[in-house]
């Protein structure tokens, strides 16, 4: 087979390819693993942060210690769930990840609102410094979060539409999960973390 042959069949495969939508699915398939990468490392960047938060909290008196116990369980749970690629086709695994890390967040806001009642805590630099990195990380989480959901947007639009759709059906290119309205308000928005706010500090009761 000539070379002039063999160039003219690779142009035409190439042109197939595109014009089914192959190579698209390609570029927005890395892209999806690209922002869900994003996503697991700020997760995991609160959760590095929580051990010194809640040593930080222990160290006042009186603490109440059923939110320390829901955030130390609540951290337990969602560092405990297996996150491998296969959980970005699996829709029941993804919603496991995205319940554990939804009461993590539910659990973290309870315990900064808790702490606005101990005016030691907010005298306490570290804690304040802790303050400030979890509230930065949140708002991180959000921006992965929102970059995620829409690769996983783009990646199934082009999965679901004709003609594209005939490629996804032949090499298995199933739809993506992505985060549902459950626990969207939870997950998607920081932990009330400025002291600075109306809420009126109170010092915990001498019966604690």
């Amino acid at each position: 087979m000539s070379r002039r042959l063999l160039a003219t069949l690779a142009l035409a495969l190439s042109a197939t390819l595109t014009g089914c939508g192959y190579n698209d699915f390609q570029r927005l398939d890395e892209t999806v693993k690209s922002s869900w990468s994003e996503v697991l490392n700020q997760y995991q960047r609160r959760a590095d942060l929580i051990p010194n938060i809640v040593n930080t909290v222990k160290g006042e008196a009186g603490f109440e210690q059923d939110t320390l116990t829901k955030v130390i369980e609540a951290r337990a749970k969602a560092t405990s769930i297996q996150v491998t690629p296969e959980t970005l086709n699996n829709p029941e695994a993804f919603a496991k990840f995205q319940k554990a890390q939804g009461e993590l967040t539910g659990a973290l806001s309870r315990l900064m609102v808790v702490a606005e009642q101990y005016p030691n805590l907010k005298a306490n630099q570290a804690f304040q410094d802790l303050r400030v990195q979890l509230e930065g990380t949140e708002n991180r989480i959000t921006v992965a979060r929102n970059r995620y959901i829409k690769s996983v947007q783009d990646y199934n639009v082009l999965a679901r539409q004709f003609p594209t759709n005939l490629t996804a059906m032949i090499f298995k290119y199933d739809v993506k999960p992505s985060f549902t309205v459950e626990n969207e308000a939870a997950i998607s928005t920081p932990p009330k973390v400025d002291f600075g706010g109306a809420a009126k500090p109170a010092a915990p009761a001498a019966s604690r």
